[in-house]
């Protein structure tokens, strides 16, 4: 026979249940439309506008200005270094906001934050936390690819046959 107390324990338990399993379905969000096409979209779109906003826009229009005191990481020459980071933030940047050569776009922009992480701030994230972030993001644009909503079309995760 159950003691008057377990009885207690057990109807507050389940009542404990119910509340918990309410509390992971809101935690986990499930009311909130799932696409991952959707995702890859903002993504592009905020690495792409962030880079070229916070980053290549002033070295571009400013050019002749940065020049002498841009860093020449792989010891092509000051101005060609900057010409091709202008190319990769800018350039890329817009591809990769409306993805067009999307895979191509985030290989160029992750080679680039990987010399800025790398070799211009030796690894030290501290002082490369950007380029470290940014390289990341890259990285997942080039593994996933753009999603469905680019000119590229139908990205989006799945290996296409050859």
């Amino acid at each position: 026979m159950s003691s008057p107390s377990r009885v207690v324990a057990l109807k507050k338990s389940g009542g404990t249940m119910a509340f918990m399993k309410g509390m992971l379905n809101f935690l986990s969000l499930n009311f909130i439309p799932r696409s991952s096409d959707f995702g890859l979209l903002i993504l592009r779109a905020a690495l792409g506008a962030g880079m070229i906003y916070l980053h290549g826009w002033n070295k571009w229009i400013n050019f002749s200005k940065y020049v002498d005191a841009f860093n020449d990481p792989l010891n092509i020459g000051k101005k060609l270094s900057l010409g091709l980071v202008v190319f990769a933030e800018v350039v890329c940047s817009a591809l990769l906001i409306i993805g067009f050569g999307t895979r191509f776009a985030a290989l160029v922009l992750a080679f680039t934050m990987g010399v800025a992480l790398f070799v211009v701030h030796k690894g030290i994230l501290s002082v490369g936390e950007t380029s470290a972030l940014y390289l990341l993001g890259y990285v997942i644009l080039l593994i996933a690819g753009p999603g469905k909503f680019s000119f590229d079309g139908g990205g989006g995760g799945e290996a296409k046959p050859h």
